[in-house]
């Protein structure tokens, strides 16, 4: 079966406004769209143009220029940043997290996850839910850090509200009634759900990462949208960012292989990645 085609530019948007924020969105984020994916800055801002009162995007490339606002570029980029994600998304994953953190434990310390590239929260969330249910039977809660480089997607992960459709994707019943509420057509997360995940802005390519080091790193399918040198660069942080043992989680699509020294597969953990001794040293921030 043949894939659905993309939805075309509108007939107008000019290429100069397409390079102007596919250009700002990489020297923000580091991350790119491809030509054939342009279609995506069409359909991203709308919602923004329809927010300024514009009519075009050339127009909004003038406002973002004019330098008069300085709201307009984070607008930009918070609209244009891939923000698809699901609650216990590739659900396997989080069985092999759990074994992950169950070797910290051994060693007699409190684990520290990282989920870098968070999004709206929901990746965190299903670690909170996960950890919080387990530690009824005695077990302690790891430290849960979340980051994102939008600062919108991370006001939405702290406030812990979603949408009807949101809250359905890959939650079952019995946990959207446990660990959630709803109010009015949103469903929004307990305090003693959201206390346990700390959310911060953070951007992966250009800052260096949280304090302390970290036995597990989540970044799924976060580096398919970086270039080759910030996809080293991330790669570099998160070697240093990791405790000797720790484990890296990436997306289906993502690898380690051919991309850095720092990390290789793990034996232990099939499908996880753990550091070499070849970790390089990050870029100074």
């Amino acid at each position: 079966m043949n894939a659905a085609p993309h939805p075309p530019v509108s007939p107008g948007v000019s290429q100069v406004a397409l390079n102007v924020f596919s250009a700002l969105l990489e020297a923000r984020t580091g991350q790119q769209i491809a030509s054939y994916r342009s279609w995506r800055i069409d359909t991203a801002l709308k919602p923004l143009l329809r927010e300024r009162r514009l009519d075009t995007l050339d127009q909004l490339v003038t406002l973002l220029l004019d330098g008069n606002d300085a709201r307009v570029g984070d607008q930009i980029v918070n609209a244009l940043v891939n923000q698809e994600t699901s609650f216990f998304r590739d659900a396997p994953v989080f069985d092999l997290v759990l074994e992950a953190v169950a070797a910290a434990e051994a060693a007699g310390r409190r684990p520290r996850i990282w989920c870098a590239g968070c999004s709206t929260g929901q990746e965190p969330l299903s670690l909170a839910m996960l950890f919080a249910e387990r530690a009824e039977g005695g077990a302690a809660v790891p430290e849960i850090v979340a980051t994102d480089v939008s600062e919108a997607a991370c006001t939405r992960a702290r406030a812990g509200r979603y949408t009807q459709f949101e809250i359905q994707r890959g939650l079952p019943i019995r946990r959207m009634v446990r660990w959630f509420h709803a109010d009015g057509t949103d469903w929004v997360a307990k305090p003693e759900l959201t206390r346990l995940v700390t959310v911060r802005r953070h951007n992966l390519v250009a800052e260096p990462p949280p304090p302390g080091a970290f036995d597990v790193i989540l970044c799924r399918n976060v580096l398919l949208y970086l270039s080759a040198p910030a996809k080293s660069e991330v790669f570099a942080r998160f070697a240093a960012a990791i405790r000797p043992g720790g484990t890296l989680a990436l997306g289906a699509g993502e690898t380690v292989i051919g991309q850095t020294d720092a990390f290789q597969p793990s034996r232990r953990l099939r499908g996880l990645y753990e550091r070499t001794g070849k970790a390089p040293r990050a870029a100074a921030a």
